[in-house]
């Protein structure tokens, strides 16, 4: 069953979307996570269940990288979510340290791919759907300028600086 809750953030109203896991030991496989007036944010839909206790851990992990103390999320990602393509430039975002940038040409050449490459790799992160745990913020143009974030630029120039620590 998908479920969701929504968090405050400084980034606005986040709305976290996951399916139940059905495991003994219950919690959820995140799906999305969206910011208000996101590119292609998901939107809540009739028969899924509001259940902010099962994003307890989700939540509590993003209050703390919110107030500088996590520095690495450990959620569990839904599967079968975007392409075989999208998921193998999603696992190298995934690699790209807090605090640090790479650039979408030096991303498309970790996974293999040439500098022609850069434009699809650009559009598989532009489709990311876990914004923030998936940090996709950390990627920038190749002389180190802010382009392309789903969430808008003041987003992802806010999460650099919070991971710089010249956070506001």
């Amino acid at each position: 069953m998908t479920v969701f809750a929504t968090l405050d953030s400084p980034l606005g109203e986040l709305l976290l979307v996951g399916e139940e896991s059905g495991t003994a030991s219950g919690g959820i496989a995140l799906v999305s996570l969206s910011v208000p007036e996101q590119k292609g944010a998901a939107v809540v839909r009739e028969g899924w269940g509001h259940a902010p206790e099962l994003f307890g851990p989700v939540a509590e992990q993003l209050k703390a990288y919110f107030a500088g103390e996590l520095t690495r999320f450990d959620v569990t990602y839904a599967d079968g979510v975007g392409t075989e393509f999208q998921r193998r430039v999603w696992s190298a975002v995934d690699g790209v340290a807090y605090g640090g940038t790479t650039s979408y040409g030096q991303l498309a050449a970790s996974v293999g791919l040439s500098r022609a490459a850069v434009r699809a790799v650009g559009t598989a992160i532009g489709r990311n759907p876990l914004l923030v745990v998936r940090p996709c913020h950390r990627i920038v143009g190749a002389d180190g300028s802010l382009t392309g974030y789903a969430g808008g630029l003041e987003r992802k120039r806010l999460l650099l600086e919070l991971e710089s620590g010249r956070a506001a």
